[in-house]
This record gives structure tokens, C-alpha cells and sequence, in this order.
């Protein structure tokens, strides 16, 4: 259970007020940083043959989820999903449910896309662009059924919190995007990430705990160990797993 100092239960409506300058300015400050890491021949050969088959390209324009998978299903939405293990989990143990992954990563994309070529699934689709422009610009109101963010960088220095992707314009977009009754999950193994992300989301009045106000949620048991989770369990890290769902308006 992860119980921030204080946790403002007069909540309010968080509404994006902002100017389109105020905005871009915003977007300017990204939640990631791409990093070079290296890219297997095999993880290359699985980006040059299966992602003009798996990937949706960015644009700006709202793209229609049933055309893209050929078929009306729940679409679920892992932004920043790593090297995909949860990612591949979840179309595994769904094959009903639509699932999308949006990642900046080459390697992790690839990784992901070996895993589903070995798997056979075909209800997976990749994004490689950032999750805040999908989210904001991509997918049409009320679209998603479920919405995963797993380990995020928690930018642990305080000069470098407005990296952290948890802000007002996250929940703006999150909010847009789930369907009422949708179901936002977020997970970190930094305690004090936990707490921003808990005092945050408790402020906002479209979203409501599962857990009970100021609560952590125990782990799904259908979400799998990520190798974030075994890595803070190693430096003694306990991990925060936050379940809310959209109210509806």
C-alpha cells in the first residue's frame, strides 16, 4: 500500500487549460530519452519483414482500431512496453482483445515482434512513436478498453520531474481515450514515483481507485514478473501497481 503525505480528497476535474504554446512547450519536455542500444540481426530482420505488416504508421489523423485488426474486439494499450513480455502476454492469454504497443525503441519493437512471429498472434499491432502524440492525436474518444503503463523512468532527480509522463496532460489524454468504465494501470517499483502518481490521480475526479482512496492495488494475477520488477526486487524496491477506472462522464 503506498499512502502519500497528503492526498487532496477534494477532487476536481483536472481540465487542460492550456495555450497551444503552453502545450507545445510540454511536449517539447519528453518522458523518454531514445537511447542507442543495440539492435540484433534477428531483432533487424523482424523490423524489416513484420513491421509493415504489424506496425501503424504515426500520423495525426484518428485511426479506426476495427479496420486496422479487421475485426470489433476490446482494445487494450501498453505505452513504453519495454521488450514487450507483458505486451505478448496479454494478446496470448486475450485472443478476443485488440491489443497495441506503442514504444520508441528498435530493439524492444523487435523483440517484441520475434516473440509474436513464434507465438503466432495476429491480434497485435506496434506504434513506434511517442505514447503522449498516439494518445493525443491518434486514437478517437473513448477507444480503449484498457490502458498499461508498467515501469515508466521514474526521472528520480527533482530537476527532472516534469519528465515524468504522470502529469495533467497524460491524464487529460487517458481520460479521452478509456471508455467509461475503462481501466488505467499504472506499476512502478520507485516508492516515491508511486506517491506522485497516487496523489495525482487521486485529485482527479474523472478516475476512481479499485482499490479504495490513497490504496495500491495487489498485482493482477495476469500480469506477468516484467524484468523492471525483478531488478527492483533485487535492490529491494517494492512495486506499486495502480488500477483506476474511468468514470463515466
Amino acid at each position: 500500500m503506498v499512502i502519500p503525505d497528503k492526498v487532496d480528497n477534494d477532487r476536481q476535474p483536472t481540465e487542460d487549460s492550456s495555450s497551444p504554446t503552453d502545450r507545445l512547450t510540454r511536449r517539447s519536455i519528453r518522458s523518454f530519452v531514445v537511447r542507442n542500444g543495440r539492435t540484433t540481426a534477428a531483432q533487424a530482420d523482424a523490423l524489416h519483414r513484420l513491421l509493415p505488416r504489424y506496425g501503424i504508421t504515426y500520423s495525426d489523423q484518428l485511426i479506426d482500431t476495427a479496420a486496422i485488426f479487421k475485426r470489433s474486439a476490446p482494445v487494450w494499450m501498453e505505452i513504453g512496453f519495454g521488450n514487450g513480455d507483458v505486451l505478448l502476454n496479454m494478446a496470448s492469454e486475450h485472443p478476443d482483445v485488440n491489443v497495441i504497443g506503442a514504444e520508441v525503441h528498435e530493439s524492444g519493437i523487435g523483440h517484441a515482434l520475434i516473440g509474436m512471429e513464434n507465438a503466432g498472434l495476429d491480434n497485435l499491432r506496434f506504434i513506434q512513436h511517442d505514447a503522449m502524440e498516439v494518445l493525443e492525436n491518434m486514437l478517437p474518444p473513448e477507444s480503449l478498453d484498457k490502458l498499461l503503463l508498467l515501469f515508466p523512468d521514474p526521472w528520480h532527480k527533482k530537476r527532472h520531474h516534469k519528465r515524468r509522463i504522470v502529469q495533467t496532460d497524460f491524464l487529460n489524454a487517458v481520460a479521452r481515450t478509456l471508455k467509461p468504465g475503462g481501466i488505467l494501470h499504472c506499476a512502478t517499483d520507485w516508492a516515491e514515483y508511486g506517491e506522485w502518481m497516487l496523489e495525482r490521480l487521486e485529485a482527479d475526479a474523472r478516475f476512481t481507485n479499485q482499490a479504495g482512496t490513497g490504496n495500491a492495488s495487489p498485482r493482477p494475477d495476469w500480469r506477468p514478473v516484467t524484468r523492471f520488477e525483478k531488478r527492483g526486487h533485487r535492490l529491494g524496491h517494492d512495486v506499486v501497481d495502480l488500477l483506476y477506472t474511468r468514470n463515466v462522464p
